[in-house]
């Protein structure tokens, strides 16, 4: 069995102090995605660098205090790729790749276009670039894991109040027909959907820090785990972690009747 958990951390260091990595320690996980870690290497402590039983790999952004992603192995992979080669991505921290075998396993973190029409106009091109490496993915031979913070909910049932967000970024009808396409024209498989279709409250990872929505479980489902056809076929039970708040996210752990690569 193969045990992956993806994270978006919104800040390691505030993460790390409302106890992610004694939590870390018990999940039995053998990789960790992490996405938001708002942090550069040197900000890192020996814990964040190298939890226990963990190695660490980060690819931060340039811009301090933003962005970045992460990923924790229990074995060191036999190859790293840090960003998709594509500056104005790459200097915002948002892909790490590892390879182990023939699994590759993803830390993904795609542009939020909530704050600004300019941030929404780089999460298109975001998508309009990505779409060629997820199909060269897909095309490898490979089996690959794609974990992250996607910033989109693809449909109604995952997210609470899906009338009033149709115009909004994450719900756009352009961002959710380019996820469509990624699952049906692609063939990627949305694992947690694949285990549970027809989940709602139980499947957000993501609440928005004003009013109540996490009191009121007013969320959306945006962190996913994404997988090629035959490990995504093979995942046997996923599970988003509340019990307690590290982030304005949850962790998504999914389990894959999947032998471990190493």
């Amino acid at each position: 069995m193969l045990r992956i958990i993806s994270l978006n951390l919104n800040g390691i260091r505030s993460a790390a102090a409302k106890g992610v990595y004694p939590w870390l320690h018990e999940q039995d996980a053998d990789i960790v995605c992490l996405q938001e870690l708002k942090a550069q290497r040197a900000d890192l402590s020996a814990e964040m660098s190298r939890p226990r039983g963990f190695e660490g790999w980060f690819h931060c952004a340039e811009k301090k205090g933003y962005s970045g992603v992460g990923l924790y192995a229990r074995h060191p992979p036999d190859r790293i790729v840090e960003g998709l080669g594509i500056a104005e991505i790459d200097s915002e921290g948002r892909y790490l790749q590892a390879d182990f075998g023939d699994l590759s396993v993803i830390s993904l973190y795609l542009p939020s276009g909530s704050s600004s029409e300019e941030r929404q106009q780089a999460k298109f091109r975001f998508m309009e670039l990505f779409w060629p490496r997820l199909d060269s993915l897909r095309r490898s031979g490979r089996e690959v894991v794609l974990c992250g913070d996607w910033n989109i909910a693809h449909q109604a049932i995952d997210l609470k109040n899906w009338r009033a967000n149709q115009k909004n970024s994450g719900f756009l009808p352009e961002e959710r027909a380019w996820l469509t396409r990624v699952f049906e024209e692609q063939g990627w498989i949305d694992v947690y959907r694949r285990l549970y279709p027809e989940a709602t409250g139980d499947a957000y990872t993501w609440w928005s820090n004003r009013g109540q929505a996490w009191a009121k479980n007013v969320g959306w489902r945006i962190d996913y785990q994404i997988a090629t056809e035959g490990i995504g076929r093979r995942a046997s039970k996923a599970a988003v972690y509340k019990e307690q708040r590290f982030s304005d996210h949850a962790p998504l752990t999914i389990d894959y009747d999947w032998p471990k690569p190493w």
